[in-house]
């Protein structure tokens, strides 16, 4: 059986192999082994493998899985053969998701919703995760505030606009070009057949004339968003071209309201002495997004399993409708998740028919 990994190499290359897996004859007490019908392609993040001591030679890859339960450990209570699951594989876990058959723990999966099809639930489940732990973990939403999505059309800006207007938040979302743009203003909840006003305002960064604190201002009478969630923040005046469209620190830092909250996936960023004094002014705070401590930590693994639930639910219900690409078959999976790992693409899902 083969599964994909990836090697870091010297220089900061990246080079993905196919290698022969084995799987264990032996599951433990709580454990399941499951037949993956289709796994989510995402950037490995080899400095948090690092952070963590957890660095191997070759690095799974594929995490987000979605597949039928093949057999349980004797003490298993969740699940039974033939049942149909989505789960996230941890980082420690020794398996890719692109192996016919992976073993994980129970506590890593729930139920797929029989109306749910293998290719959504693998897309949806770790960008709805995150969704969860900005909006309401971090940034505690509450019904009436504005929220600001940079980056709306991508994997995860989609599902946060979609969970803040479900629960009543006013959202102001970012399109990085004209064909975002587009997307975003198409993008309009129906409920019962009824088709909505679009799901969120769209700021065009891409273009030149539209300013990113101007509009957002204008959109609140001055008074700034009650949540910022960003998709990468410029730090300085001159940063790389992957990064033209992301807004300087200090620009989010005008558009936060009173009491305010920041939710930054930057994990580098630096707060100068201004820019503190600045939160404390305000009353604001900062969070960092990092969704993997809900697997790298069991402290709150009953609230990790309820939302993964909720966001199988949701997706079940239509609250959540992803925006998806084709899916990849497996001989291309090695091509398309070099491109991911480069950001040349997005996220991409491999489906084994």
């Amino acid at each position: 059986m083969k599964g994909l990994y990836c090697k870091p190499g010297d220089q900061g290359d990246v080079k993905f192999v196919s290698q022969e897996t084995n799987v264990p004859t032996n599951i433990g007490d709580h454990q399941v082994k499951v037949q993956v019908k289709s796994c989510a392609l995402s950037p490995v993040d080899f400095k948090l493998y690092e952070d963590l001591k957890l660095e191997k030679e070759h690095v799974p890859v594929g995490r987000e899985i979605a597949g039928v339960v093949l057999q349980v450990g004797p003490k298993v209570a969740f699940f039974q053969p033939d049942d149909e699951v989505v789960g996230i594989l941890p980082l420690e876990a020794e398996q890719s998701g692109l192996c016919s058959v992976v073993v994980t723990d129970e506590y890593n999966l729930v139920l797929k919703p029989e109306k749910v099809s293998w290719f959504e639930a693998a897309a949806v489940i770790k960008d709805g995760l995150r969704a969860y732990t900005a909006l309401h973990t971090l940034a505690r939403m509450a019904a009436g505030q504005t929220v600001l999505v940079l980056d709306g059309a991508g994997p995860f800006g989609v599902l946060a606009i979609q969970l803040a207007h479900y629960h009543g938040v006013k959202v102001l979302a970012t399109a990085l070009s004209p064909e975002d743009q587009k997307f975003l203003e198409e993008l309009r909840p129906s409920v019962g057949g009824i088709v909505y006003p679009p799901s969120a305002r769209v700021i065009r960064v891409w273009d030149s004339k539209e300013d990113l604190v101007d509009s957002c201002l204008e959109e609140t009478g001055g008074l700034g968003v009650d949540i910022i969630i960003d998709s990468g923040v410029k730090l300085f005046d001159e940063e790389p071209e992957a990064q033209r469209h992301c807004p300087h620190k200090h620009d989010l830092l005008t558009l936060l309201s009173v009491g305010g909250h920041w939710v930054t996936t930057e994990q580098h960023l630096q707060l100068d002495p201004p820019d503190s004094h600045i939160l404390f002014l305000k009353a604001a705070s900062l969070s960092f997004l990092n969704d993997e401590v809900w697997t790298t930590s069991r402290a709150k693994q009953g609230r990790y399993l309820h939302i993964l639930k909720d966001v199988m639910d949701k997706l079940c219900t239509g609250t959540f409708r992803p925006q998806l690409e084709d899916p990849v078959p497996l001989y291309e999976a090695t091509v398309s998740m070099e491109m991911v790992q480069s950001k040349q693409t997005r996220k991409r899902i491999a489906v084994k028919l």
